[in-house]
């Protein structure tokens, strides 16, 4: 077997950086949630088991096909049903795959290399059974405990978004605490996080495929954690926009000055318009150009401010 040449490899590392780089620049940054919670199956009219999660995935996902730019996937969703559970998302995935759309599964995994290799053969590998085109990590081993992981997700085209300012009121004294030792001494925890991220796309023209996961609602505590999105050339992956609160305001406030490569994932505000596959289709269109044009503006504000 012939080793892969440096710009085969090269290639391999930026592939999903380029395809979703693509699919915002012709769809927009919206990422429709896929997140079949009880109260939306209840809604919906459908049972509250496996069956009832694929239906419901299955519809937004059709409302979000030529839409948005991704979709993502809530593993615990899924799991709560049990092997069941985990069939409906092998299948709802293969949809969306068939469709070609881009996948988001948000599993927030991480651990030990022992743990990491599998992790890999479930998401990454050809023939997984979970295959995406990228997953959520969370750091808190380490960031650089990922590392194993994130080659994983390169080497097979594939992507990674790493926690580093979520959403949740409760992680801002963890995020922002001040590392007491390693490469970045001194600096918030979240800092140490986007900074070993950032590494990975330094070598990539365009947008990399290592990302973070930075929440639209953590505006009143961004400066605290020393992260500055305008500099990350990754993709952001931004939770909280809407149900949680989060309003256009707050996407430019956040991400002021980004270069196009902020995701914006919206979940609930979507499929409360459903079952009905025409209103869920209305409301994706409506909120993927509401979100455009925050983040439009955001950009905007701060090329006026260099």
């Amino acid at each position: 077997m012939v080793a892969p040449s440096d710009e085969e490899l090269q290639a391999q590392r930026s592939d999903f950086g380029l395809r979703l780089s693509n699919s915002m620049a012709k769809y927009g940054p919206l990422c429709v949630g896929i997140d079949p919670h009880r109260k939306l199956l209840t809604d919906w009219g459908y049972n509250v088991d496996a069956e009832g999660a694929e239906l419901f995935s299955m519809r937004m996902l059709q409302a979000a096909n030529g839409r948005a730019a991704a979709v993502k996937f809530q593993t615990p969703m899924f799991e709560r049903y049990g092997a069941k559970g985990f069939e409906a998302l092998e299948r709802v995935l293969y949809a969306a795959r068939q469709m070609g759309v881009i996948t988001i599964v948000d599993c927030l995994r991480g651990g030990l290399s022992t743990t990491i290799s599998a992790i890999a053969d479930a998401y990454f590998k050809p023939g997984a059974p979970l295959l995406a085109d990228a997953i959520t990590l969370l750091p808190y081993y380490g960031a650089r405990s990922l590392n194993g992981l994130i080659t994983e997700a390169l080497e097979n085209g594939r992507g990674v978004f790493i926690a580093s300012l979520t959403s949740n009121p409760e992680g801002m004294s963890l995020q922002t605490a001040i590392r007491q030792s390693g490469d970045y001494r001194g600096r918030t925890v979240a800092f140490g996080i986007a900074s070993n991220a950032q590494q990975h796309n330094a070598d990539i023209d365009g947008m990399g495929s290592v990302g973070l996961i930075i929440g639209a609602t953590i505006g009143q505590w961004m400066k605290d954690s020393g992260v500055n999105p305008s500099e990350f050339t990754g993709p952001i992956l931004s939770p909280g926009y809407g149900w949680q609160g989060a309003e256009a305001k707050d996407l430019k406030t956040v991400f002021r000055g980004t270069r196009s490569n902020v995701l914006v994932t919206v979940s609930r505000l979507i499929a409360s318009h459903g079952p009905d596959i025409a209103s869920l289709s209305q409301a994706t269109e409506s909120i993927a150009l509401d979100v455009r044009q925050a983040l439009m503006e955001a950009t905007a504000e701060g090329d006026e401010n260099q």
